[in-house]
């Protein structure tokens, strides 16, 4: 399975961290930036474009899934919901990350940096990447999603 990963200036240290760990998982991982540059200066960028980035490599079959990180997680998220065809969610902690898989088959998890420590994002990577879709009952819901999309993306 490969995953995106991409994060403002707030989060490289937190976004590094979960690619280590998810690598030794044995995930492929493509890092969408930012980063430190060659001096060891951060790379600033703005959390739309980061979240838009990953957007668009989901959808687009790139990658699989995408993991989103900027200082809470809200606007890099309200962003990449904004390419159609994703479904990211925010979760603070692992019960929302498991359910947001296994009941809205969402395909991005958004963090904030400054929100979960790196133990609790480990944990909500784990339970989101070992969850899987439902489907029954929550297809019906994730269709009436995607009909609004399609509703507003003509």
């Amino acid at each position: 399975m490969k995953i995106g990963f991409g994060c403002d200036h707030a989060a490289i240290d937190l976004k590094n961290e979960m690619i280590d760990y998810m690598v030794q998982k044995g995930y492929e991982c493509i890092d969408y930036g930012t980063n430190y540059d060659e001096t060891g200066e951060i790379i600033k960028c703005d959390y739309p474009d980061k979240g838009r980035q990953v957007g668009e490599a989901v959808v687009s079959g790139e990658v699989d899934y995408g993991v989103i990180i900027c200082g809470t997680g809200i606007g890099i998220s309200m962003a990449a919901n904004k390419v159609p065809g994703v479904r990211a969610a925010v979760c603070s902690e692992p019960y929302s990350a498991r359910l947001t898989k296994q009941h809205n088959n969402a395909n991005i998890i958004a963090f904030g940096a400054r929100v979960v420590g790196s133990e609790l994002a480990k944990m909500i990577l784990d339970e989101f990447f070992n969850a899987e879709f439902e489907g029954g009952r929550h297809q019906r819901r994730v269709d009436m999603i995607s009909d609004i999309e399609k509703k507003y993306n003509k």
